[in-house]
Formats: C-alpha cells, structure tokens, sequence
C-alpha cells in the first residue's frame, strides 16, 4: 500500500524529472544540426547578411542592385548578375571584409553572359 508520504516522495522525484525533460527537449529544438541553425545563428547569419548588402549598396563603385547575398552558417553565397567581371569580383571582395563572413562563393552572372 502506497502512504501520503510515499506518494510525496514520488511526485518530489517526478516533477523535477520531468520538468528537466521538458527543458532538454526544448533546448534540443533550438539546437543546431548540419542543415538547420539554431535560433542564435539565424539571428547572427541575418545580421551579417544585411551587412553585406549595406556594403554592397553602400560601394560607389559597384552597381548592387542585381545582387542577391544569402547566409549560412557564416558561409555568404552571392547571386545574381553583374554588369562586368570587375563588378562580380568587387562585390566578393567587399562581402569577404565585412565582420561575421567566414566564406564566400561568388555566384554573380555577367550580363549578357
């Protein structure tokens, strides 16, 4: 026969328990895998993007607006068309010297190409 005592020890055990389940599996669902980011590197990869086109509109050498800038896991993929090789290679530089990139792959298009 289970006493009021027994019963409190158990539920003492349980809740814990089960709270501390509770939070693993939240903690998991936030966490990172090779194809997902986790919620911190969404926040950091949106930021370094919007840092990037911010350099890239910001150059007076280089026309941006055909340029597209995508962010994972610090790696930045550049895409879109150029008016000229030198505009493709500008935008990669400028994108490799802002804070946060840890890659790029240029693939810009030439016009016409």
């Amino acid at each position: 026969m289970i006493t009021t005592r027994m019963k409190l020890l158990l539920l003492s055990i349980a809740y814990p328990l089960l709270a501390n389940v509770a939070v693993v599996a939240m903690i998991a669902g936030c966490a990172a895998t090779p194809t997902q980011e986790s919620t911190g590197e969404y926040l950091e990869n949106s930021m370094i993007t919007a840092k990037v086109k911010t350099a890239l509109i910001n150059a007076d050498t280089l026309r941006s607006g055909n340029i597209s800038v995508a962010t994972f896991k610090g790696n930045v993929q550049l895409s879109g068309y150029a008016m000229s090789e030198t505009d493709k290679q500008r935008a990669e530089a400028i994108a490799k010297d802002v804070e946060g990139v840890k890659t790029v792959t240029n693939s810009i298009q030439i016009k016409g190409d």
